[in-house]
């Protein structure tokens, strides 16, 4: 059991998390729907905010990364032994222990007999690592490096627990955007969250799993939103204010908003930049 009193709140950080942009999203969300869908689940800042106004009754989640996957689910069904995991000791703030707890990470991905365990690993490196970024290299290895934090960081077992409960409500799936969301219907709301489109060719961050995010994925999701759209599902998609981008979804109602990137090693950077907001709905 959980205090009512413990709000949800997200115990991972992931590179385009949505927490700086939530009163933005909250203010464009359709009046209701019945299931709630977020093909790009990522660190779920929208969809833990939903549930803390007690807007979701049921939802399905979704993402390609297998290792965030994995976490969701073991936080769903075996949260006591993923707080039973994180307690070990070994789990310290510093560089030497980062890297031989990167080094077993890799060595266990994917590995089913060990999803607590990875699990566990991803929460420490993800808190832990230079600004929660989730990076692999060719072969597919988690190579974020140490992030110099100012302390150890892990979830409570009490936020994790709070987390449980609200993935009681939700399906989740290791699958693409476009099979996570066809099962949606009439009256449903879909939030998209993809790898933003780069504003420039030296600023790209496309890699949320090993194969990026291309622009031709841009182009599929924005021919999957209007095939939704004519469904009469809600949709709400956010993205970088690339001409580019506004060009697939200019049938639809495009507003631009201010917001903050977290990802630049230059904390002088990391200031407000435009974003858009796509609706297929009018909002009050």
């Amino acid at each position: 059991m959980t205090s009512p009193l413990v709000k949800c709140s997200p115990f991972i950080k992931w590179a385009g998390g949505k927490r700086q942009l939530l009163v933005e999203l909250d203010r464009r969300l359709p009046p209701s729907w019945n299931m709630y869908y977020e093909p790009f689940v990522g660190g779920g800042a929208l969809l833990v905010n939903l549930d803390n106004h007690h807007r979701i009754s049921r939802a399905v989640i979704s993402d390609l990364n297998s290792e965030l996957v994995n976490l969701y689910r073991v936080v769903q069904k075996n949260p006591g032994a993923l707080i039973a995991a994180l307690s070990d000791e070994t789990f310290r703030n510093d560089e030497a222990s980062y890297k031989i707890k990167k080094e077993h990470f890799n060595a266990l991905i994917g590995d089913p007999e060990h999803e607590i365990e990875r699990a566990a690993l991803l929460i420490y490196l993800n808190k832990h690592g230079f600004n929660g970024l989730w990076r692999v290299n060719s072969r597919g290895k988690f190579n974020v490096p140490f992030g110099s934090h100012k302390k150890l960081s892990l979830p409570t077992g009490a936020s994790i627990l709070k987390f449980t409960a609200l993935l009681r409500k939700v399906t989740i799936l290791n699958a693409d955007f476009e099979a996570a969301v066809k099962p949606a219907r009439r009256g449903d709301f879909i939030y998209f969250d993809p790898p933003y489109q780069p504003l420039s060719k030296t600023a790209s961050f496309t890699d949320y799993n090993s194969r990026g995010f291309r622009f031709e994925d841009q182009k599929r999701l924005a021919r999957v939103f209007k095939k939704l759209s004519k469904k009469g599902i809600h949709l709400m998609l956010s993205n970088s204010k690339v001409p580019a981008i506004e060009k697939l979804y200019e049938e639809f109602f495009i507003e631009t908003v201010e917001a903050k990137r977290f990802i630049n090693c230059n904390g002088e950077r990391r200031s407000g930049i435009q974003e858009i907001i796509v609706t297929n709905y009018r909002y009050e």
